[in-house]
Formats: C-alpha cells, sequence, structure tokens
C-alpha cells in the first residue's frame, strides 16, 4: 500500500466510523474517538479484504462501511458491559 492510500484510508476511515455508526440501530454507547478509531482500523481491515476480490472503489466502500458497522457494534456489546 503506497502512502497516498494509507492517507485516503484514515480519511475515508473516518467517515466509515460515523456511518459504520449510523448503520448500527439504537444507541450506542461508545464515545465518538473510538467510532471514528473503529472506522480507521475498518477502512484498512476492509480494504484489504475487498481488494482480493476487486479494487472497484464502490464495492470497497460497501466493505468497509460493512466492517466498521460489525467492529462498531460488536465494541460497543464490549464497551456497554464494562460500563
Amino acid at each position: 500500500m503506497e502512502i497516498t492510500g494509507i492517507i485516503t484510508a484514515i480519511v475515508v476511515g473516518i467517515i466509515i466510523g460515523a456511518l459504520g455508526r449510523l448503520v448500527v440501530p439504537g444507541k450506542q454507547h461508545l464515545p465518538i474517538w473510538l467510532t471514528l478509531l473503529l472506522g480507521i482500523v475498518a477502512a484498512f481491515i476492509g480494504g484489504f479484504i475487498a481488494n482480493i476480490f476487486t479494487s472497484f472503489w464502490l464495492f470497497v466502500l460497501i466493505v468497509q462501511v460493512l466492517v466498521a458497522a460489525a467492529g462498531v457494534y460488536l465494541v460497543d456489546g464490549l464497551y456497554s458491559r464494562k460500563a
């Protein structure tokens, strides 16, 4: 992955974190910084997974949002039990 790809993944990851939070129904207990961090991680993981199949940008974006939603859902479940 090139430096431009890394920077793009970080910027898109912040947006994807917010989208992932919107996709998950109900109230989330996560702080916004953790949601954005999950989005950045999801952008890297989702981008890697999607690029195995194709590099079509829309498919990559959809996979990234789905990975972010799954991450928000899972981490929120763990986070709400701790609080």
